[in-house]
């Protein structure tokens, strides 16, 4: 078991056994899904185009027509 420590400022650094089997290096993005008691960190993989299956977001741009035109997957 790996353990790390938070910060008054409620911030912990993921260790490096972690960052090496991740392969994460700075500024990359991760994510966190809590399951019960536990959390899950996953390291997210950027698309090509940080837009690209992201239209859904925006409510006033999510029709299936919008998708189409603007959603080259």
């Amino acid at each position: 078991m790996i353990v790390g420590r938070i910060t008054a400022k409620a911030q912990t650094t993921i260790p490096r056994a972690v960052r090496l089997a991740l392969g994460l290096a700075p500024g990359d993005d991760v994510a966190w899904e809590i399951d019960g008691n536990q959390v899950v960190m996953t390291r997210v993989h950027p698309a090509a185009d940080a837009f690209v299956g992201n239209f859904d977001t925006f409510a006033e741009w999510s029709s299936d027509a919008d998708c189409a035109a603007f959603d080259h997957r």
